[in-house]
């Protein structure tokens, strides 16, 4: 960790950053610990090598399928915990997309709060091409981000996308050369850690719950989260500054 941001890599490189078992069990293990470090402010998510994620490593999975054991278990046991750490994290999570990201991989970016992606990076839902409906959480996060009708096209087709479509579509928050996206994330990520976490898990958690709820429901748990962050010390000392023209200081509490 520096400067209150953990970076979490997926490091396969030879295979794509493939998610194997103990890759799975290796990032469930680092989410949590950057979840409950209170020193950690901010997560940068990325992968080594040529890929972000090419998906389930399918290698594996065959195997598996060899043994008489489906896919259902590793998505219950680890696909489902890792997105629900990601998206439920009360603090943002950047995705530096420095190359494919396929299938689960595609999932995850899309599970993060924010994504920088290098103008080499490709995006396929590729679930389809091997038989399967999408998983780890794209069928909730993908409509949220480009739509119903364009999920559904993403998903059925599964033709990847490119940096650029990505930007157009709104798949990503930033599109920068190969050589500078983790430089980029990592900055982002700096300025994330840096300003008002406690805010920033407020937003993410009124976020999610509007997502699947009326607005009555929504305007009702704005209030709630804003009777909360309005008694932080972060928001009493932001205000000061504010009315003395200076720059406020965020200190997650």
């Amino acid at each position: 960790m520096a400067d209150a941001v953990a970076t979490i890599t997926l490091d396969r490189p030879d295979a794509m950053n493939s998610l194997t078992a103990e890759l799975k069990e290796a990032l469930i293990g680092a989410l949590r610990r950057a979840s409950g470090d209170a020193a950690v402010r901010a997560v940068l998510l990325t992968g080594s090598g040529r890929a972000f994620c090419a998906g389930q490593d399918l290698r594996e999975h065959a195997g598996n399928l060899e043994a008489g054991r489906g896919l259902a278990g590793t998505v219950r046991e680890h696909y489902n915990p890792i997105v629900e750490l990601i998206t439920t994290m009360a603090k943002p999570v950047v995705a530096a997309v420095n190359g494919v990201a396929a299938g689960a991989g595609a999932s995850l970016a899309f599970a993060c709060d924010l994504r920088v992606a290098s103008e080499k990076a490709k995006f396929a839902l590729a679930f389809s091409g091997i038989g399967l409906a999408p998983d780890s959480g794209a069928s909730w996060t993908l409509q949220r981000l480009v739509g119903q009708g364009r999920a559904a096209e993403l998903m059925l087709l599964g033709e990847p996308l490119d940096a650029a479509r990505a930007l157009e579509l709104g798949l990503v928050t930033r599109v920068v050369p190969a050589d500078d996206v983790l430089k980029t994330a990592r900055e982002l990520a700096m300025r994330l850690a840096q300003g008002p976490t406690l805010a920033y898990a407020a937003t993410k958690r009124a976020l999610t719950y509007a997502a699947t709820h009326s607005l009555t429901d929504a305007l009702a748990m704005e209030a709630d989260i804003q009777d909360v962050c309005v008694a932080t010390r972060d928001h009493q000392n932001a205000t000061r500054a504010f009315l003395a023209k200076e720059r406020p200081t965020f200190n997650a509490e």
